[in-house]
């Protein structure tokens, strides 16, 4: 299921960007090789449809990566890797410290004054 919705994502991911490199921010776009009197969508037609497509995806993709979050349960935290009992046994098993702690020489006092 995870891999499904992350090949979808890509396709979409991929018709988006075609979708707005396609636009033109001046309002020219697609809309301006469609000059001819003999087409069937208007030049208000294909911006809106551009318009309407780029949300259309946009959301799709939002949606998907909603779903995609939920259809992974736990995420890493699930899986038993080697690394993950390794640590497990370092931290639950003694380690091999000197009985007692080293004892640091003292620097002779200096006579109190009277």
């Amino acid at each position: 299921m995870y891999l499904v919705l992350v090949i979808i994502v890509i396709i979409v991911c991929a018709l988006l960007g075609l979708i707005v490199l396609i636009q033109n921010p001046k309002g020219g776009g697609l809309s301006s090789n469609f000059s001819s009197s003999s087409q069937l969508m208007g030049v208000q037609k294909t911006g809106d449809f551009l318009e309407k497509g780029t949300w259309i995806l946009a959301i799709t993709l939002m949606v998907l990566a909603l779903a995609i979050n939920v259809s992974v349960k736990g995420g890493a935290a699930t899986t038993n890797s080697q690394y993950n009992e390794q640590i497990k046994k370092s931290l639950t098993a003694p380690t091999n410290a000197p009985a007692q702690q080293p004892t640091f020489p003292t620097l002779p006092q200096a006579p109190a004054k009277k």
